[in-house]
């Protein structure tokens, strides 16, 4: 649609009409030269300047209205379109060892198929950031670094399968990669504080060169937060009632968070984990969701050249009339 930016400038299209109507007529002013033969001029025709030519006029009204119509900035604005903008840094590490196998948190689906649905969710609504997904079983592999392409990390999350990274579980060296990748990145000076590694496991570490603790002291130190989810149903202990998943490392899930931080959280079935995303969206909140612009193409040259191209003929042939 056609938008005038400058709208106000309107208000000048009077200003020859008013300048010619109210200023008075301008008069020689000074001395006046005396030519003897003025008499006989004077006697063969009347002294004062011919009416101008009636094509003039209108010429330098087309000039007018046409600078006019280049002063109102007049555009073609194109339909709304989203922002990519850039707001946080979102690394999701995901356990992939043998135990996320387990079908214990909704009927006949494993731990990492809820957790594939629901952290699927959770991606598509992170307008505006950047995501990465880390898999890490006996070791982690980046699965897909930073990116605002939310659709291609959601894809391979959905096509990770268990024990692709090994059937242990390796958490430490989940994080210690979230680190290296990150550090690698320039522009971490420029997103410290907006840099969240949320990390997922129903295990505790069992393999690896870096312990957890130690993982979460670099992490500190290059302002990385962490949240970490325990996920697994609790397992029944006889007269005792639940225990709690005896596989889960609560203890040294809750000092990564707490040493970055972050926050612990703990799933023990698939609304828990809904529960936790959302909670998660309400303290790292995506930068971009509403941001919207209309892209705009400028057309005050259309006008303006048209004013340019017929003031030529008004000066060539001002001798001529």
């Amino acid at each position: 649609m056609i938008h005038f930016a400058w709208p106000g400038m309107l208000l000048c299209l009077p200003l020859p009409w008013l300048l010619a109507r109210w200023l008075p007529v301008a008069r020689p002013d000074g001395a006046a030269l005396f030519v003897p033969f003025a008499a006989t001029v004077a006697a063969q025709g009347t002294l004062g300047a011919s009416p101008r030519p009636r094509w003039r006029q209108l010429l330098f009204v087309l000039i007018w209205l046409a600078l006019i119509a280049a002063a109102v900035r007049p555009q073609w604005l194109g339909a709304p379109e989203p922002v990519p903008t850039t707001g946080r840094r979102l690394l999701l590490a995901v356990d992939v060892s043998g135990s996320m196998a387990t079908q214990d948190m909704a009927g006949g689906y494993s731990r990492l198929q809820v957790v594939q649905s629901i952290a699927g969710d959770f991606i598509r609504r992170r307008h505006g950031d950047q995501v990465g997904l880390i898999l890490f079983g006996t070791q982690p592999y980046l699965q897909a670094p930073l990116t605002t392409d939310l659709k291609t990390v959601d894809q391979f999350l959905g096509e990770a399968v268990v024990g692709i990274a090994g059937k242990q579980t390796a958490i430490g060296d989940a994080i210690g990669l979230a680190i290296k990748r990150l550090r690698a990145d320039p522009a971490q000076a420029h997103h410290a504080g907006d840099t969240v590694l949320i990390l997922l496991t129903d295990g505790e570490n069992t393999a690896g060169a870096m312990p957890p603790l130690n993982a979460a002291k670099l992490a500190a130190d290059s302002k990385l937060r962490v949240y970490t989810i325990g996920v697994g149903a609790p397992v029944e202990n006889g007269f005792f009632g639940s225990s709690g998943n005896t596989d889960l490392d609560e203890d040294t899930l809750k000092k990564i968070a707490a040493a970055t931080g972050g926050e612990y959280f703990r799933a023990n079935d698939a609304g828990d984990l809904r529960k936790i995303y959302a909670r998660i969206d309400q303290l790292e909140p995506a930068a971009g969701r509403d941001q919207w612009y209309r892209p705009s193409s400028e057309w005050f040259a259309w006008p303006l050249t048209l004013a340019l191209l017929l003031s030529v003929p008004a000066v060539v042939l001002r001798g001529r009339s």
